[in-house]
């Protein structure tokens, strides 16, 4: 039996179900290694077992509830140690022990620290009602820190020499506490709290004491070592983190992520480790339309309100849960801009009966434009002002319905796989892996 790589992506802002089915491929096909290869501990995946128990992932792949099952942090992964060691305590107490001795953490990969946080919270706090978004765990300030500062950028390799590392974390303290003197921000004392985290000059060594359990149990991986486990005998997953929708160069800027997601991302990590192999590339969408807090949702409708969402709350840093109907505009934005698929896996079918039936938007009408508008121009090149322009559309895009509402996950599966020329092979009916229907699973 030979390797075989499959990806998991997402085409919307996020929550559409890569934890449920990163945990159902991995029960299905004995997975041997599931591979985060973007994003950072801003993920939340969530799975549910039919014991009752749940877990929303972070930065563990969603397969760790199966036995021997590993975990790679690839070399674009944001790494928070310490929330990664509070992810593990929560999976201890969910039945998983052993999640950090099944841990392969990249020595390249980035690292956020305190100061990453809290300057992050900082800057969401002083946009004001200008905010882009944020789930304040420091992803994206650490990816801005370490492309301005690329030589004083903190990565995990640094972490198994404290000295070396110290020095990378106050220059990285020294130079985000001078960027933010002159930040406007609310004279809260939480904003007071994250200032302080700038000024305390034994901070660093602190944490990286508390680090170490992370580094003991999962040291710094090379290439080498990357390459060996991506290698072995029998399924890689390849678990993307957020949705397409929300990628740094193809969502709708600012109210993005720092992380890329794309079959290409995928492909980049196996071609870094030498690996010239085939893909299957499978795009994960839910029935309807969802995203957390600021951003364009033209479809949004308080009317999908209703619809249960025990896992996703409106409180915290990412703000209101919101729900749209079905968004043919969108998708067939996220079909272009993701890549090729092989299929597609459809999450939340009997949330369409729940809800009464589905409303399809095929257009939107804009003002200045005579006709309905059915795709989104995507530019040739990254172009942030193009995304920003596109931003801009969808804030006053005005959605046009077909007549008929959709109310059979049957009729939602044709509309879908006229409209991405994909088919749907996996349908998932609740939140559980039991709840996934194989209509024409991957044939390897």
């Amino acid at each position: 039996m030979s390797t075989r790589y499959v990806s998991l992506l997402g085409l919307g802002f996020g929550d559409c179900g890569k934890g449920l089915y990163t945990d159902f491929l991995t029960r299905a096909w004995g997975a041997h290694t599931v591979v985060r290869f973007n994003g950072g501990a801003q993920a939340g995946h969530n799975v549910v077992l039919t014991d009752g128990r749940h877990h929303t992932f972070s930065q563990f792949g969603a397969g760790s509830f199966n036995a021997g099952a590993c975990t790679l942090l690839a070399s674009p992964v944001v790494v928070h140690p310490t929330a990664l060691l509070v992810e593990h305590e929560a999976l201890r107490h969910n039945g998983v022990p052993d999640a950090l001795s099944r841990l392969r953490i990249d020595a390249r990969c980035r690292v956020t620290t305190p100061f990453h946080q809290a300057a992050g919270r900082l800057r969401e706090w002083a946009r004001g009602t200008a905010a882009h978004g944020s789930c304040g765990v420091g992803v994206g300030e650490t990816v801005r820190q370490a492309l301005a500062m690329p030589d004083t950028a903190l990565r995990y390799g640094d972490l198994a020499r404290p000295s070396h590392a110290l020095e990378k974390l106050e220059a990285v303290r020294e130079t985000l506490r001078r960027e933010l003197e002159a930040l406007p921000l609310p004279a809260t004392e939480a904003a007071a709290q994250e200032r302080a985290m700038l000024e305390e000059p034994t901070l660093a060594r602190r944490w990286l004491a508390a680090v170490e359990p992370c580094l003991r149990h999962a040291p710094p991986a090379g290439r080498d070592a990357i390459a060996a486990q991506l290698a072995r005998t029998g399924t890689v997953l390849f678990e993307g983190a957020q949705g397409v929708l929300l990628d740094e160069w193809q969502g709708f800027h600012p109210h993005t992520s720092w992380s890329t997601v794309s079959t290409a991302a995928v492909e980049a990590v196996l071609a870094d480790a030498g690996i010239a192999a085939r893909v299957r590339h499978l795009g994960v969408l839910r029935s309807y339309l969802t995203r957390h807090g600021a951003g364009p949702l033209p479809t949004q409708d308080a009317a999908l309100d209703r619809l249960a969402e025990p896992h996703n709350a409106d409180a915290g840093w990412q703000g209101r849960f919101r729900r749209g109907q079905p968004d043919a505009v969108l998708w067939r934005y996220a079909l272009a801009a993701v890549g090729s698929l092989d299929g597609l896996a459809a999450s939340h079918l009997d949330a369409i009966g729940r809800a009464g039936g589905l409303r399809w938007c095929n257009a939107y009408r804009v003002a200045g434009e005579a006709q309905p508008l059915t795709a989104l121009r995507r530019s040739a090149a990254p172009d942030l002002a193009h995304q920003e322009g596109l931003t801009r559309l969808l804030a006053s895009a005005e959605p046009l319905y077909e007549a008929l509402a959709v109310t059979a996950p049957a009729a939602w599966i044709d509309r879908i796989e006229a409209l991405s020329g994909c088919p749907v092979r996996y349908g998932a009916f609740g939140p559980e892996a039991e709840a996934v229907q194989a209509f024409r699973p991957l044939d390897f």
